[in-house]
């Protein structure tokens, strides 16, 4: 088995990487012992995420059904013959992640097959599931047998999710619409025109839950903070760029951060932290 697991959660890095150097460089900070969990969460979601927006020509509601399925099953035997899924199954186990938040994931990601765009009393229940309690799982690592500290740092968790997963909103506005005829903005549905001033109202949530977040990135333990931080400052100077602009030019063009700045920002994160000593 530790073949196997090693094995597994090996690929789930290989996925990481393929699909994200911004967050592999922020894993690659974090202490040795928490990656390999970091690495089976992202390749868990990642896997989820791919079937709900690119296997586009196949039946997305049935694979999401065998996910759905293989997941539960694995977490009831304790193991998966699914790499992905056995990178993950492994984790939670490890570090007793609440199978509540791996469920409302889940229902996030089925909401996508079926919705186009979202009232706000139903927006805020697939942001909870779509992102915050990515953020949770990954805090369930972090904090490990600290309850206390867990508990501190559940709402800035969830707020740091929330805010990663809102300026992906904004980022990908013209391909979520053009290729999957979804709207991410609360209250927005095909019929309403989208303007400066729905983008604007999201603005403003982003800049108080990148606030928030910050209080509890300060409390993290020293083996993740320079991780999590990097992925900060990647997502505000991400969120800096499209700010700059308006609805009309993110439909044009993706905003983008080049890895030249990736790297610059990774570097500045890393001497705020100890030299500025980000306490």
């Amino acid at each position: 088995m530790d073949l196997y697991n090693k094995t597994s959660y090996a690929i789930s890095k290989v996925v990481t990487k393929n699909y994200s150097t911004s967050f592999s460089l922020g894993i690659s900070a974090f202490a040795p012992q928490y990656r390999d969990a970091i690495y089976g969460i992202y390749g868990f979601v990642r896997i989820a995420d791919e079937i709900v927006d690119t296997f586009q020509g196949y039946n997305q509601k049935q694979l999401m059904k065998n996910f759905r399925k293989e997941t539960e099953e694995a977490l009831n035997t304790g193991i998966s013959t699914n790499p992905i899924l056995q990178a993950f199954i492994h984790t939670v186990k490890e570090y007793k992640i609440d199978y509540h938040y791996i469920d409302a994931f889940l229902k996030s990601m089925e909401m996508d097959l079926t919705n186009s765009y979202y009232e706000p009393q139903h927006y805020n229940e697939y942001i909870y599931g779509s992102a915050e309690v990515v953020g949770l799982m990954c805090l369930q690592v972090f904090t490990g047998n600290d309850k206390i500290l867990f508990n501190e740092l559940i709402e800035p968790a969830r707020s740091l999710g929330s805010a990663f997963q809102k300026v992906n909103f904004l980022r990908d506005i013209k391909s979520d619409m053009e290729e999957r005829e979804r709207i991410y903005l609360p209250g927005v549905n095909h019929a309403i025109k989208i303007d400066d001033e729905n983008k604007r109202n999201l603005e403003k949530e982003i800049e108080i839950e990148f606030q928030k977040a910050l209080i509890g990135i300060k409390k993290l333990p020293v083996g993740v903070k320079l991780g999590v931080y990097s992925a900060y400052l990647y997502y505000k100077g991400l969120f800096k760029k499209i700010k700059r602009l308006k609805i009309k030019e993110l439909m044009n063009e993706r905003v983008r951060v080049s890895n030249a700045t990736k790297i610059a920002l990774f570097i500045r994160s890393l001497l705020e932290i100890k030299i500025l000593k980000l306490t």
